[in-house]
């Protein structure tokens, strides 16, 4: 085996150019996609429309945000670990949904206020 034939060798095993640049693009595609999905994401778990039994529609966006938020962020109180918003949309048996729900409201009011 000559010298011509390991530096052949070696160039075949280096990737093209075209290659690494498809490799950088997707990864830029990627990155670019994850920044977009978190910009888009309402930052909270459980919305107005999961918390349907609750009317959001009278508030400013900001103060809907503001009540998701705290609805989100409350823990229910009978001890089952998941938060008012959570426990409203998915547990139709919890012993106290119909006072979170009375709680939810009455977030849903103070964010109402000036």
């Amino acid at each position: 085996m000559g010298k011509d034939s390991r530096k052949h060798e070696r160039r075949r095993k280096k990737p093209a150019v075209a290659v690494r640049f498809l490799k950088w693009a997707s990864a830029i595609g990627a990155a670019a996609l994850v920044v977009y999905l978190i910009s888009q994401s309402s930052g909270v778990a459980y919305t107005e429309e999961d918390i349907g039994v609750v009317n959001f529609s009278e508030l400013a966006p900001a103060e809907k945000r503001t009540a998701l938020e705290e609805a989100n962020s409350a823990r229910c109180p009978c001890g089952c670990g998941m938060t008012l918003a959570q426990c409203v949309s998915t547990d139709m048996t919890c012993p106290v949904r119909e006072n979170n729900i009375q709680r939810i409201r009455t977030m849903v009011r103070e964010a109402d206020k000036p």
